[in-house]
């Protein structure tokens, strides 16, 4: 990053009025502080028990004062001298094709990577017209009714979603291969819901297929992974290491989800649908308690055993699963999402030492970066069954915390603060017909979702996903309860202000 001369400059200028108020720091002590700072390869010699700076003359400072200018023109001069190593590097790289096989981790607040002398700018798409979810997510401002998208919102309780898999005679992995039915797929809940957002059509195990783990779908039992990870061993010998992982590695691996992303927002314009589309990844810990074995039916203790007794190679993956989910999101963003949402899905598989141990480390890294690299795009993370850890989430660099349905709604603000927005935590039990529910039944609890946690800095979601058996008539009240009864409340509470 250059630092213009003027910012040194005046920065030494007022240093003199500050040494001169504080008598017990002493000038050779600003400029030995200032030393390290940089790490410039200065001369000193003592005299008088002060480091005093010496000069083109090969003679030492004979003051403080002295010492002071002295040490100013040499980091004047060294700025200098890298803004023209720096200049001379642009011209060198604008003359040659960028090579992005070697980035280190290094990033910068205006959306660029240094990488081998490269500079990497991270591209981000326009906002759609409809941003109520993205300023609600940001909290930048007050919304005028608040956001609502659903968890699982494509897919399994949609009749049109049945009508089109049979169709193509495909099973639910065998579509996240063509682009055509994720897309397809993603647009249907839109057409028929008036849900703030779409959020792309895929499974949080496509990381775990392209790290060379085997995913099916036999029917009838759900996903598996039938050929685990089983020794730490495999850990080194079946998975790509740390330094494989790049942006090729995911263009390579992941391209069909990317090439969805963009068919998806191509489709999106083409009916005339503007709002944002999320993008999402599934966290480490839950990749690797799927990857080593685990399930939400069976092997439940696997993944604790792993971190207890393979340690090493634990965190060797998640090294790697941190690695290509960072790259993989960013992608997304750089293919057309304008939102994302990381799934820490298997919160509930984690005891909460290890989750502290482990899981978290990872989410700060993961939010850390994705948000130097996208500073506008919100992030949003759910760690289901582990909402022990949402305070701590909170103060990381993620937008949204989403609570799940075993959050006391009455105390979910007072554990995030004001740091973040909240997402959640409607229990999609109330969506099903056989459950004795009814229109009138979901707007009633809807309100009481909004009174409970307040219209504003909210997005209106489920404490878990669509199972299937829910009415998409009931589905429907709740989308619309969300927005009439929160424009009520927002409006409402402007007059009372007047």
């Amino acid at each position: 990053m250059k630092i213009p001369i003027y910012t040194i400059s005046f920065l030494f200028t007022q240093s003199n009025a500050f040494l001169s108020s504080r008598p017990f720091l002493s000038s050779s002590a600003f400029s030995h502080s200032m030393r390290k700072k940089f790490k410039f390869p200065f001369q000193q010699q003592q005299q008088n028990q002060l480091f005093l700076q010496t000069g083109p003359s090969g003679e030492p400072a004979s003051s403080p004062t002295e010492d002071l200018e002295l040490t100013r023109q040499i980091i004047l001069a060294h700025v200098e001298d890298q803004q023209q190593q720096s200049d001379s590097d642009s011209d060198s790289d604008s003359d040659s094709d960028s090579d992005s096989d070697s980035k280190n981790e290094n990033t910068s607040n205006d959306a660029t990577k240094r990488s081998s002398g490269n500079i990497r700018t991270y591209q981000t798409h326009p906002a759609p017209s409809n941003d109520l979810m993205i300023r609600a997510a940001l909290g930048r401002s007050p919304i005028e009714r608040t956001p609502i998208w659903l968890f699982r919102q494509a897919g399994r309780h949609l009749p049109e979603y049945h009508s089109y898999k049979n169709r193509q005679n495909r099973n639910f992995l065998d579509m996240l291969s063509h682009p055509t039915d994720v897309a397809e797929c993603t647009l249907q809940p839109l057409r028929r819901y008036p849900v703030d957002a779409a959020i792309l059509f895929s499974d949080i195990l496509v990381i775990a297929e392209a790290l060379n783990v085997e995913v099916t779908m036999p029917g009838g039992v759900g996903i598996q992974v039938p050929d685990p990870l089983s020794v730490p061993e495999d850990v080194e010998t079946r998975l790509p290491s740390s330094d494989e992982i790049t942006e090729e590695f995911v263009q390579d691996k992941l391209g069909t989800v990317l090439e969805s992303v963009k068919l998806i927002r191509e489709k999106m314009t083409e009916e005339g649908i503007d709002v944002p589309l999320i993008g999402f990844s599934a966290a480490p810990w839950t990749l690797l308690f799927y990857m080593v074995g685990g399930s939400s039916r069976r092997n439940k203790e696997i993944g604790m055993t792993w971190l207890k007794n393979n340690t090493e190679a634990s965190k060797r993956l998640l090294e790697v699963l941190t690695k290509v989910i960072i790259e993989y999101m960013s992608a997304q963003v750089e293919a057309g999402a304008h939102m994302l949402q990381l799934f820490e899905a298997m919160g509930m598989m984690i005891g909460e030492e290890e989750f502290m141990e482990f899981a978290l480390p990872c989410l700060e890294k993961i939010g850390k970066e994705l948000k130097t690299r996208f500073p506008d795009v919100p992030l949003m993370v759910f760690s289901r069954g582990a909402c022990f850890a949402n305070e701590k989430l909170s103060q990381l660099d993620y937008d949204v915390v989403t609570i799940d349905g075993s959050v006391d709604r009455a105390t979910a603000r007072d554990t995030v603060g004001d740091r973040v927005g909240l997402q959640g935590n409607y229990d999609p039990k109330e969506l099903i017909l056989a459950n004795g529910k009814s229109i009138e039944s979901v707007r009633h609890t809807a309100k009481e979702l909004l009174e409970e946690l307040g219209p504003q800095r909210l997005i209106a979601n489920l404490g878990e996903g669509l199972g299937g058996k829910e009415s998409p008539m009931l589905v429907r009240a709740f989308v619309d309860a969300i927005h009439e009864e929160s424009e009520a409340m927002i409006q409402s509470a402007a007059a009372a202000s007047n």
